[in-house]
Formats: structure tokens, sequence, C-alpha cells
């Protein structure tokens, strides 16, 4: 008796929820691994941003489209605030259907701007997903301050010296006391903290400053001169690298 072929299907068949890095802004930054999960999902929920005239953009959705990915994208809008409370609220929404979609057994991509895991708000969504045994994958990316330093030709650590990423809450002894000890100091989300970064560039001329816009895309601007740095308008997108004159 010749036996027919069967083919067995698991019928909880659950993916893993996976936390996208889309790497810096330039889509050839990304790497192979997050672009392959990003075609192979079927639903990517990616942030998104409202300027002063009410007008959406997301920067993350125009670089998935630019790598060649043509996955549906649901956007979801945070708070640049302070105030936590409207931004946790979000974080809940995008769990909430990244769950649904899961249990549907969906595949899902969030994607997260830079790496994941590199001052990356969407961790708490990540987090929560753990404590309920909600199956997460997290993929690598190359952060803002690694291209910033390919930008500007810089070797970041040598020898003895140590690197140390700091997000934009830095006091002006805090940048003293790391790149006195040899340190290069990188300081993330600089928009909130030029006021110490100029004082130190008053106080310290033996020290480099290397200033960097939306590193990674079209609109990416460098530049280590002091007067023009201090005379700039500061992106939400920006950086300093600071170290001693070699």
């Amino acid at each position: 008796m010749q036996l027919e072929n069967t083919i067995y299907r698991n019928h909880s068949m659950k993916y893993p929820v996976k936390f996208v890095s889309l790497g810096p802004g330039d889509a050839e930054l990304m790497t192979l691994k997050s672009l392959r999960a990003l075609n192979e999902a079927d639903i990517i929920i990616a942030p998104s941003t409202v300027n002063e005239q009410g007008n959406e953009n997301s920067r993350a959705t125009n670089l998935i489209r630019t790598a060649g990915c043509s996955t549906p994208v649901e956007t979801f809008v945070l708070p640049m605030s302070r105030k936590r409370d409207a931004a946790m609220a979000v974080y809940e929404q995008i769990y909430k259907r990244a769950k649904t979609l899961y249990n549907e057994e969906k595949r899902v991509a969030i994607a997260v701007e830079g790496d994941a895991g590199i001052y990356a708000s969407v961790h708490y969504v990540l987090e929560q997903m753990e404590k309920e045994n909600i199956q997460t994958e997290q993929l690598p990316g190359i952060p803002s301050f690694i291209a910033a330093g390919a930008l500007a030709h810089l070797h970041l650590i040598s020898q003895s010296e140590r690197l140390v990423v700091a997000p934009g809450n830095m006091t002006v002894r805090e940048i003293e006391d790391f790149v006195d000890n040899n340190y290069c100091v990188t300081v993330m989300k600089l928009k909130s903290n030029m006021m110490a970064i100029r004082e130190c560039m008053n106080l310290h001329p033996e020290y480099e400053v290397h200033y960097f816009e939306n590193v990674g895309t079209t609109d990416a601007f460098y530049t280590k001169d002091k007067e023009s740095i201090k005379m700039r308008d500061i992106p939400y997108f920006s950086l300093a690298i600071i170290r001693k004159k070699e």
C-alpha cells in the first residue's frame, strides 16, 4: 500500500517579535540581517514624528523604503517630552499591538533607529514582552557615534584610551573628569546639553570637540570649528565627541 505524503503543520506557529536596528540613517549601513528581518515580516511597527504644522514624518519608514523593503508599516508617534507618562502610554499601545499580531501568528518587526540596545526607549516594550514570555529577538545595528567617527575619519580609541558614551545630561565637571583621565567622551542627545559643551569649549582650548548632526542622512553635518559649533541651532539628532588634542 502506497502511503500518501502528509504535511504536518504546527497549528501554534508563533514567531519572535523582532526589534530591528536600522542603523544611523544610511540604508547601506543597515545590516543584512536587519534587512532580511524587515523583508520577512508581515508588519513593521516604526517610529514617527509630528512637526509644528501637524505633519507626520517617519525617518524610519523612509529608510526602510530606501533599502527596498515593501512590507506594510504602521507608525507610532512618541511624544518628545521629559514627562514620561505620555511616552509610556505609547509604549503600552505598541506592546498591545505587537502582542495581538504575535498571537495571530504574524511576523512582527519593530524598527529602531540606530541600535536597539543604545538609548533606545523601545526597550520598555521588549522588557514587557519578556515578562509575559513572548518570544523576542534583538538585532544589532551601527550606532550613530560609530558612524560619526567614520564621517570625521576619527580613530575613536587607541592604546590605553577609553570610550564613554553618555546622554545629554553630563555636567562640565563630569566631562572634564573623563577627558582629563584619557577618555574619549561621546555625548548623545546633545540638544539638552549644549550649555555644558559650550562652557567646556570656553574653558578648555586643549579639548577637541567634534560636532555632528543627522549622521548617515543626506542632511549630515560635521564640524570641529568651535565658533561654528557655538552658533549652531542644535537639532534632536546631534552628538559630540570630545577628547584631548593629540
